[in-house]
């Protein structure tokens, strides 16, 4: 009986000490992170009039497929706009110069992502540099509330804006 207690308490020592390597691997891996150091980084610069749910750590994509991530948001003091930092794996730093880029949702209630669409500029964005053509995140909430409270559908009496409606028969 006496050995029984040792090898017993060895295997829930080393059942417990997997199971934390398991948890902090899955925490590790849910929050965007990557394993390697030193990995090369290649910064890009991005305004955003409106970010929504944007994070540090959220992708950055191009076509679907991650190249990279969000390191930094901040705001700008003097414009308001959000100044949002993007470390691309330094594989895709030959990005044209008219590269814009855009805040997207997976899904309805999914989370927010940089997507980056390529143009056809010849010259390329050096590291450090601000894409200039971007596209602010869209807010459902507020276009769902606009559409909910703005009374929905038309009457006939609705005339175009700028123009008054006419009673007169028209020829």
């Amino acid at each position: 009986m006496a050995m029984r207690g040792p090898r017993l308490e060895f295997a829930v020592g080393a059942f417990l000490l997997l199971t934390l390597a398991s948890l902090l691997v899955l925490a590790v891996a849910s929050t965007n992170q990557r394993w390697g150091f030193g990995e090369s980084q290649y910064p890009l610069k991005a305004r955003f009039s409106q970010i929504g749910q944007l994070k540090a750590q959220a992708p950055v994509r191009i076509g679907g497929v991650t190249v990279g991530q969000v390191s930094d948001i901040t705001l700008d003091p003097k414009t308001f706009e959000s100044l949002v930092t993007l470390s691309l794996d330094d594989t895709y730093k030959d990005l044209p110069a008219d590269t814009s880029a855009g805040i997207f949702t997976n899904g309805l209630l999914g989370e927010s992502y940089i997507g980056l669409q390529p143009g056809g500029d010849p010259d390329v964005l050096k590291a450090g540099d601000e894409i200039a053509f971007t596209q602010p995140a869209v807010d459902l909430i507020q276009l769902v509330g606009k559409y909910m409270f703005s009374g929905g559908g038309g009457s006939k009496t609705d005339a175009p804006a700028g123009t008054t409606p006419s009673t007169e028969p028209q020829p």
